[in-house]
């Protein structure tokens, strides 16, 4: 299991080092500054309002699916057959929780005619991800990897043509955005639809409404989980949006940083796609699985407090070299974030072992309290500091879910605490704080910057974190 672990995790992170830091830094950031903060704000708030109520789309199925298929692959057919009409109802029901919330807040008829778009988006991004699940849960993890970045790499073609390729005089509207969106999902999902199809030999079998309900009564817990924790990840900049006379542009300034919060999350979510399914066997096979969180946590942790180090020391230049303005304001919030990223590296391994070992219970009673403390947060520091005060909750919430998810899974799992590998990212935190702060002694920031990157990976390799001929080892060792 080792050895599947590195070369899938080698894989996904190629791929998507390859794509998403294109999607993230070239297209997100070129749309940005050719429509404004306003503008940006305005379609981030709104994406945020249709994603936070995704969960009615899933309703915590896609992960059930993952961990069920992981543990018995013969269930592909069958919730095939159940989860398909389940899910196409829910859509529905989606749609018109969305549309009537989007009312009740008061939404303008220019805002419902994105929310209609942004719907529409969701409902084809939710149905990929629930074909992925069943690909990633019958151990195709290669599969799985390249359809991860197929459609950031269609939006990346289908943007940039429309922001670069000179296609029309008119200038770029944000509306094009997101159809270059639906466009690139709807590639997607046939694609994995037909691969799904071809390894299970239909995706449709004879209906059974009690065959869906009782996946659906398994399943919600999973669902209350998923909104919870997309309360108190996305939440931010609806609340600046509605509670700020300035809070487009608020909420535009917040998704500079945010935007890069989202794309270093992203790589721990790779690690978090891998270890579902793997945890999720093991523990059936009453397997050990200390040994698979010694060798994702220092990769994560190393990776979190790196950026972390830097993005703080070097934040004004990272923000000035992305976007046009606000660069000392936003400078600020993005170095707050960018500690909460080193959490949700936390959260990704212990998080995803509980879900594994099915405490639900556990996390959801968990992540409903991060939810009422980060919104009493926000409602406090918003007013008062606007979308710094946004950052500062969402650090607070981040850091108090991450700790707690470490301490239960210790408890419940009775697994060991690894404290001699805390004990050396503390030493590693020490020495790369000093080295950050020499570094900005030097002429030229890109050339600090490389230093303390490079005095980041030498402790690293120093201090025993990160092993590379353990993980040769594990790759050339047959496979277990």
């Amino acid at each position: 299991m080792k050895k599947r672990f590195v070369t899938n995790l080698a894989l996904l992170v190629i791929l998507n080092l390859l794509i998403k830091p294109f999607w993230f830094f070239g297209i997100e950031v070129g749309v940005q500054n050719q429509v404004g903060e306003a503008m940006y704000g305005f379609y981030f708030s709104l994406f945020n309002f249709s994603f936070i109520l995704n969960i009615l789309l899933d309703l915590g199925i896609n992960n059930f699916n993952n961990r069920s298929i992981a543990r018995d692959h013969h269930l592909v057919r069958a919730h095939l057959a159940a989860i398909i009409p389940l899910k196409l109802s829910l859509s529905v029901v989606y749609a018109l929780v969305v549309l009537i919330s989007g009312k009740i807040i008061g939404y303008s008829d220019e805002q419902f005619s994105m929310l209609w778009m942004l719907v529409l988006n969701q409902f084809l991004a939710s149905f990929i991800l629930y074909f992925r699940t069943n690909i990633s849960g019958l151990q195709y993890f290669r599969t799985d990897s390249l359809l991860s970045v197929m459609d950031r790499t269609l939006m990346i073609l289908f943007t940039g043509l429309l922001l670069w390729g000179n296609l029309t005089s008119e200038p770029f509207r944000i509306e094009w955005f997101v159809y270059a969106q639906s466009a690139s999902y709807t590639l997607t999902l046939i694609t994995c639809a037909a691969i799904v199809r071809f390894r299970a030999g239909s995706l449709f079998g004879p209906f059974s409404l009690s065959g869906s309900l009782k996946i659906l009564r398994q399943s919600y817990p999973f669902a209350l989980l998923i909104l919870l924790m997309s309360l108190f990840n996305r939440v931010d900049s609806v609340m600046l949006e509605r509670l700020l006379d300035n809070g487009k542009e608020e909420a535009g300034i917040y998704a500079q940083s945010f935007r890069i919060f989202d794309a270093a999350s992203q790589f721990s979510l790779l690690f978090a796609m891998l270890l579902l399914p793997m945890f999720s066997r093991m523990l059936r096979l009453k397997q050990e699985v200390n040994e698979l969180i010694r060798i994702a946590l220092p990769m994560l942790m190393v990776a979190g407090l790196s950026v972390a180090i830097s993005c703080n020391y070097y934040s004004r230049e990272i923000i000035d070299l992305l976007y046009k303005s606000h660069a000392l304001y936003s400078a600020r919030i993005f170095g707050i974030l960018m500690i909460g990223f080193l959490f949700i590296s936390i959260s990704y391994i212990y998080g995803t072992l509980l879900t594994a070992n099915n405490n639900l219970r556990e996390l959801n009673i968990l992540a409903a309290s991060i939810v009422v403390l980060n919104i009493t947060l926000n409602l406090i520091l918003i007013p008062r500091y606007q979308a710094l005060g946004a950052a500062i909750s969402s650090l607070i919430s981040q850091a108090s879910y991450a700790i707690l998810q470490l301490v239960i899974s210790t408890r419940i799992l009775r697994i060991p605490l690894n404290v001699n590998i805390f004990l050396r990212l503390l030493a590693f935190l020490a020495i790369n704080l000093v080295v950050g702060y020499l570094s900005l002694l030097m002429a030229g920031w890109i050339t600090g910057f490389m230093l303390l990157l490079g005095s980041c990976l030498i402790s690293a390799l120093l201090l025993g974190l990160f092993r590379p001929r353990e993980i040769l080892a594990i790759i050339r060792s047959p496979a277990g």
